[in-house]
């Protein structure tokens, strides 16, 4: 492997806590809309594309009801409710030093750029962040590889110099057929899936990299 140049983080379950407070937002945004979806169990959608859950769902919604509008609830009832959210252990230290070490960092979200934006500052890292990619910012979520391809792009060094930190099969799979080195994420050191290198603690990054 050749060293690591750049870190591309995901976000939910990665970096913060928040895959409860995304299953929240989709259960009280239906529920305004009239459906009730307390009958799913809790995080029934994890690591499911958002355009995937509305094709699910779309069949109990309201038939005039707009993508758009339905996603822009979820949204705001997110973004209203984020002082909620909590970080991963050692997400913002390990982001720091990271920085201080002068690694490029970005981060790469299936989310939208309303809820990136508001999970980035809820972390506090916004001065160690060169850029962000959210949903918006593509025309195919994870886990094509457009979203890490474009974060490539960006960081201009080639993608076997960046490491993908990911908890989710569906974001290592986007990391994956990107080029980039996939980090699998997995505090409770169960390994799940595939991964190029696995860690239990974020701050395992720093040994990684190494000094600069």
């Amino acid at each position: 492997m050749r060293p690591l140049r750049a870190i591309a983080w995901d976000l939910d379950g990665t970096l913060l806590d928040s895959e409860g407070l995304h299953h929240r937002a989709l259960v009280m945004a239906c529920q305004a809309y009239g459906v009730d979806l307390f009958d799913l169990p809790d995080q029934a959608f994890l690591g499911i594309h958002v355009f995937d859950v509305w094709n699910i769902l779309r069949p109990r919604l309201p038939q005039r009801l707009e993508r758009r509008e339905w996603l822009a609830a979820i949204d705001g009832f997110y973004i209203k409710n984020n002082g909620e959210l909590a970080p991963m252990p050692q997400a913002a230290e390990t982001i720091s030093a990271l920085s201080a070490r002068g690694i490029a960092q970005a981060c790469v979200s299936n989310s939208s750029r309303a809820v990136v934006d508001a999970n980035i500052a809820a972390l506090g890292i916004r001065d160690h962040i060169a850029f962000s990619i959210s949903l918006d910012d593509v025309s195919m979520g994870k886990p094509d590889p457009e979203p890490y391809g474009l974060a490539a792009r960006r960081f201009a060094v080639p993608a076997a110099a960046i490491a993908a930190v990911e908890d989710s099969a569906v974001g290592a799979a986007s990391a994956r057929a990107a080029g980039l080195v996939v980090v699998r994420y997995a505090p409770d050191g169960e390994h799940v899936g595939s991964g190029d290198i696995w860690i239990a603690r974020l701050s395992q990054l720093l040994e990684l990299v190494g000094e600069r």
